[in-house]
């Protein structure tokens, strides 16, 4: 990690733009939500990579929202940002928005938050700088990042409680 305990928000901000093809569509023209999801996942990889300095696995994706369809055309943006970092996990919020280029204006479409983990060549958690929020909205979305671990952690309990009562043949 060379020694860097924190980084701002905009040092690891990251931007990936696709146009949606027919492949990548179903039976109405709308993206599919799977293939949505992969660029969603691919650009806030980048983010966790760019603040983390290292590998980082997905370990979530929650909150995932569609707002509205994307369609065949359609010139998708995909904006991501590390909202907070913990010990070796980091929550990345993703916004997606297609450009209308000749009217130059953006439409949200879908919102994320995701958590990686950076590791090492072993695939061990290492140790990543903290988030330096310094906008309100990044202050606020850093907060709200706080909130939510809180929540995710409740609940990866309880699931994991669930699991263990339910045995080996839990799924006959």
């Amino acid at each position: 990690m060379s020694g860097v305990v924190s980084r701002t928000v905009a040092e690891s901000q990251s931007e990936r733009s696709e146009i949606v093809f027919p492949a990548d569509s179903n039976a109405l023209g709308n993206l599919f939500g799977g293939r949505l999801m992969q660029y969603i996942d691919l650009v806030g990889a980048m983010a966790a990579s760019r603040h983390a300095r290292a590998i980082t696995v997905t370990a979530s994706m929650d909150h995932l929202d569609f707002v509205a369809p994307v369609h065949v055309g359609d010139l998708l943006i995909l904006k991501a940002s590390v909202n907070r970092a913990f010990k070796t996990s980091m929550e990345v919020g993703v916004k997606v928005m297609v450009e209308d280029v000749r009217q130059q204006k953006l439409r949200h479409v879908s919102s994320a938050y995701l958590t990686y983990v950076a590791v090492d060549r072993e695939g061990r958690g290492v140790a990543v700088p903290c988030v330096v929020p310094e906008t309100e909205h990044q202050k606020r979305r850093y907060e709200d990042a706080g909130r939510r671990r809180e929540m995710r952690g409740g609940e990866t309990a309880r699931k994991k409680e669930i699991r263990a009562a339910l045995g080996v043949g839990w799924h006959v």
